[in-house]
């Protein structure tokens, strides 16, 4: 299933003060407790919670263009983790590129997001 957007701008401001978070060298990772997650995993098909996924890439990493190749290895990089692993589900997730992302290719960007999020406890075994 495709992961949901985090879309409201106060979501990633609780998770930026109020989450747990783990910095690497190519990503930052900040996870909160999501409580709509109960009342989205009704309306899912599935009735399954999953978790709302925010990716953010700072204009200091370059131009749109580089940007947007960045947002793609990260969605990417955090596709392939929930695929390979049991991720737990309803949380808020925000992924922050960092410059190294730039040159990072997306199996280097999975590295460093499953030790950010075995260091948070969201990692289950690999399937």
């Amino acid at each position: 299933m495709k992961n949901m957007a985090i879309s409201e701008n106060h979501l990633y401001s609780k998770v930026y003060a109020k989450g747990e978070k783990v910095f690497c060298k190519h990503i930052a990772v900040y996870v909160l407790t999501d409580y709509r997650a109960s009342r989205l995993a009704r309306e899912n098909p599935l009735k399954t919670k999953v978790n709302r996924v925010g990716i953010t890439v700072t204009k200091k990493i370059g131009k749109a263009v580089v940007r947007t190749r960045v947002r793609r290895i990260v969605r990417e990089a955090y596709r392939l983790v929930e695929k390979e692993y049991d991720v737990r589900h309803g949380k808020l997730v925000v992924l922050v590129a960092r410059a190294a992302a730039v040159d990072a290719k997306s199996t280097d960007v999975m590295g460093d997001l499953v030790y950010a999020l075995k260091k948070l406890g969201m990692l289950g075994e690999r399937k």
